[in-house]
């Protein structure tokens, strides 16, 4: 009862006062100094009574007042510490009951409630007082419960501990508690009862053995075999799946089964518990391992060993068993092997004709092939299928295989080429066509020649480009020869006919005319691939704000040009004179394709692409790009001239209107400078031309080499006195190249040959004492017999380090291999200040 609680906890108190004053400071001691304390006051108030003269008995009386108060008030004192440490142990009792997990109850010998705590009260609510009555009543649903909780006090009252698990239904809801009764060390008859529910450990402990047992009948019927042996090879578990397998009982195999016993042939040199020789922490192999009535079948374990720390061994098997595994895979591989190796996985399409020409099976290659899906072709007549212009071919080709004597397979003396009518155009196909014994069917085979014939054509085409390229490269190379000589005698001329002269004018229109005919040759190289260029790294804005002035002059007042620049595009490496005929090019086609007026844009903007992607016949790889549109609204490109419109001297214009070489330039200037070009047209709605300029990285722009260009400064000093040996088998051009020079005040030696050129060497080297007797070598490229490049070879063998200027009418990539430290490269054609300035800046350096 809650009115026995401060009794109970005051009698706790009592005890405890006694062991506190045990271990508290000697009582003597401190009465000893407080007896002494008021002696000493005693004897200083008699002092200064005598030494006032106050009555002796005044001062008794005032000495037994202040002993009396002196006691009482150390009474009352004491009584006080004795109170509040009271309520402190009282106070502390109550936290550690109250804070407790479970429900608490203490009884006296009579089993009357001493002290419960608030779990308990709220245990008890709704069935009675909380006391060990009502607790009994709380396991009603157990018949025995009142006896259970009589055995757990006569056990306490003998001073054991013992506890109960009981069983209590409230609702519909099913608790267990467990019930402990303990005595309480030096009160009689006193006893602690604990009362713990643990409802929920139970309900995890009975979801843990249903899945304990879930998992166990899974492993006994699994369709595989389980099992775990010692280091000694002892069975310590198995499935019931494997026991049957090994024909034995699962209590068997753990008391006497060994792994070995029963694989056909152990692993030699390994322990007890491997399947494979020599062992290993994981093991997989395929074996044969004895079944009932002394039967093999054919295992496939997969087995992982693992060491304890105390050196004992534990390993976890898996067992397939492989007998009807592999008999259905046989089957199924047959299966497979008729229907999908010969009809589904076939590349090429497969269909069954019946006897009334109606399509039964239909691969998916075929369906494919047609654009379609398999259902779409299936139960249709195939006669539908086929182009007007080979239906009657082929339909008499089917009806003699149809007809034929049924003795033999009948089959198409040779394949057809037909024409299949498609969901989204037509396919051209070479079909076979095949009767089988016996049957009225005919299988049909196709195979797509749209690729092939795609192949065909852009083979024939690459070959023309390639042919005319090359013939583009030759008449250039030789027109380059010509030209050089032209305008180097015009220059010549230009010396002694000055301004004024009546000549002057002469000779300037056949120096602009053949300026005019080195523009044309230019654009053949250009066309070929095989132009000199002059790249450096330059930002694609600086250069369409350039020479946007000169594209609005060039399209007119009716066209409005309209110029977007991106932001952040990058750098890019273009030769800046090729870059700005590539735009005035397509700014004039444009122009041409737009002639009543019309909107010219020209767009910049930074590219990705994360894949390769096509442009016209090229491919163009992922990377960083910077894209120039170059888009117009005119009258669009037809679809079939699209694949002609990059072909040089391919023009739709009038005679006289154009050469048909600005697109093929443009064509050749992208694709020399690494980049790609892409079209896009629609009839009556425009054209955009995109050019693709492979973007810089930094370390490309830190480590740029940029070009020198030849610089042609009147006020430089372009003399010398230097030797130089001029090889050129051209005489036109080795004439102006040698006066040229020599008005320069070089002395220049000329061969015609690079024979020759060793010739005039080996007779000066006699002159000079077998010394090289040349400063610089100025030699063509392209000789009879030996070229420049293997004069120069010879020559540098008895002088590395030798100057050489390379002259060609070919781009100096084609020389790459070739150039090195002290060789400089001049394009033909060039003037005679040209020709001054490089050999000037080859000696100076």
């Amino acid at each position: 009862m809650r009115t026995d609680h401060s009794e109970f906890i005051a009698r706790h108190h009592r005890s405890a006062q006694g062991v506190a004053e045990t271990s508290a400071p000697n009582p003597r001691r401190r009465l000893l100094m407080a007896s002494g304390a008021v002696v000493a006051y005693a004897a200083v108030c008699t002092g200064v009574a005598m030494f006032m003269d106050v009555p002796r008995e005044s001062v008794a009386v005032a000495g037994a007042v202040f002993l009396l108060a002196t006691g009482v008030a150390f009474l009352m004192q004491r009584g006080f510490k004795l109170h509040t440490k009271q309520e402190k142990e009282r106070a502390l009792l109550r936290e550690v009951l109250e804070g407790s997990r479970g429900a608490r109850l203490i009884t006296d010998g009579a089993d009357n409630s001493v002290y419960f705590n608030q779990r308990f009260g709220e245990l008890c609510d709704g069935i009675g007082a909380p006391n060990l009555q009502t607790l009994a009543q709380f396991f009603s649903d157990d018949d025995e419960a009142a006896m259970h909780f009589r055995l757990l006090a006569d056990q306490a009252h003998r001073g054991l501990t013992d506890s109960i698990e009981l069983h209590s239904v409230r609702g519909d809801s099913d608790y267990w508690f467990i019930v402990t009764a303990q005595p309480i060390a030096g009160w009689a008859g006193y006893i602690h009862w604990r009362i713990d529910d643990i409802s929920e450990q139970r309900a995890n402990d009975r979801a843990v053995r249903e899945e304990r047992e879930k998992l166990i009948d899974f492993t006994d019927n699994a369709p595989v075999g389980f099992f775990s042996v010692d280091e000694t090879g002892q069975f310590v578990f198995v499935n019931a799946t494997l026991a049957r397998w090994l024909g034995e009982d699962i209590e068997n195999l753990l008391a006497h089964g060994h792994l070995h016993t029963y694989l056909d042939q152990p692993p030699r040199d390994a322990h007890p518990y491997d399947v494979v020789e020599g062992g290993g922490a994981k093991q997989v192999v395929e074996l044969l391992m004895k079944g009932p009535a002394g039967k093999t079948f054919t295992a496939s374990i997969s087995q992982a060993v693992v060491n304890e720390a105390d050196g004992a061994v534990r390993t976890r098997g898996v067992v397939h068993d492989l007998t009807a595994e592999r008999a259905m895979k046989q089957a199924l591989k047959a299966s497979e092997d008729r229907f999908q190796r010969f009809f589904e996985e076939a590349p090429l399409g497969i269909a069954m004709l019946n006897a009334d020409g109606v399509l039964g099976d239909v691969n998916h290659a075929l369906a494919s092939m047609l654009d379609g899906q398999v259902e779409t072709f299936e139960g249709r007549h195939f006669e539908g299928l086929i182009h007007e212009d080979d239906r009657a071919a082929v339909m008499d080709a089917l009806d003699k295989i149809v007809h034929a004597p049924q003795k033999g397979v009948a089959a198409m003396p040779a394949p057809m080429e037909v024409t299949l009518l498609g969901l989204e155009g037509n396919v051209t196909t070479q079909m076979f066509a095949r009767r089988f014994r016996g049957s009225d069917g005919v299988v049909l085979h196709f195979i797509d020649l749209s690729r092939q014939k795609a192949l065909e054509a852009q083979f024939v085409q690459s070959q023309k480009m390639q042919a005319i390229g090359q013939l583009a490269g030759g008449v250039a190379h030789d027109f380059n020869n010509l030209l050089t000589a032209m305008i180097g005698f015009c220059d010549l001329l230009l010396l002694r006919h000055k301004p004024g002269d009546p000549s002057f004018s002469d000779i300037m229109q056949i120096k602009q005319n053949a300026n005019r005919a080195a523009n044309l040759v230019r654009q053949l190289l250009a066309f070929s691939r095989q132009q000199t260029l002059r790249p450096k790294v330059q930002d694609i804005t600086d250069i369409l704000t350039e020479i946007s002035h000169l594209l609005r002059r060039l399209i007119g007042a009716n066209i409005d040009l309209d110029v977007v620049h991106g932001s952040d595009l990058g750098l890019v490496r273009v030769d800046v004179g090729q870059m700005e005929q590539v735009l005035i090019n397509l700014a004039v086609n444009a122009r041409d394709a737009m002639d009543g007026g019309g909107q010219l844009t020209v767009e910049t903007r930074a590219f990705r692409n994360d894949a390769p992607m096509t442009c016209g016949t090229d491919e163009m790889p992922a990377g960083d790009w910077v894209a120039i549109a170059v888009t117009d609204t005119g009258c669009g490109i037809p679809l079939e001239n699209m694949a002609r419109i990059l072909e040089p001297f391919f023009t739709t214009k009038e005679v006289g209107q154009g050469t048909g070489l600005g697109l093929a330039t443009v064509y050749g200037i992208v694709r020399q400078t690494g980049g790609y070009l892409g079209i896009d047209s629609v009839v009556g709605e425009g054209t955009t031309f995109t050019i693709y300029l492979p973007r810089l990285s930094d370390t490309e722009i830190e480590h740029d080499d940029h070009s020198k260009d030849i610089e042609e400064d009147t006020t430089r000093d372009l003399t010398g006195t230097a030797r130089i040996l001029l090889v050129e088998d051209e005489d036109a051009v080795r004439t102006f190249s040698t006066r040229a020079l020599t008005n320069k005040g070089y002395e220049v030696l000329d061969a015609e040959s690079g024979e020759a050129a060793l010739a005039v060497i080996e007779s000066l080297k006699e002159k000079h004492g077998g010394t090289m007797p040349v400063d610089l070598v100025v030699t063509d490229v392209i000789m009879p017999n030996m070229d420049g490049p293997t004069l120069a070879r010879r020559l540098r063998q008895e002088n590395p380090i030798l100057k050489i200027i390379f002259v060609s009418g070919y781009t100096e990539e084609k020389l790459k291999e070739h150039m090195g430290e002290n060789i400089w490269f001049l394009p033909k054609p060039f003037t005679l200040k040209q020709l001054a300035a490089k050999v000037k800046e080859a000696l100076e350096e």
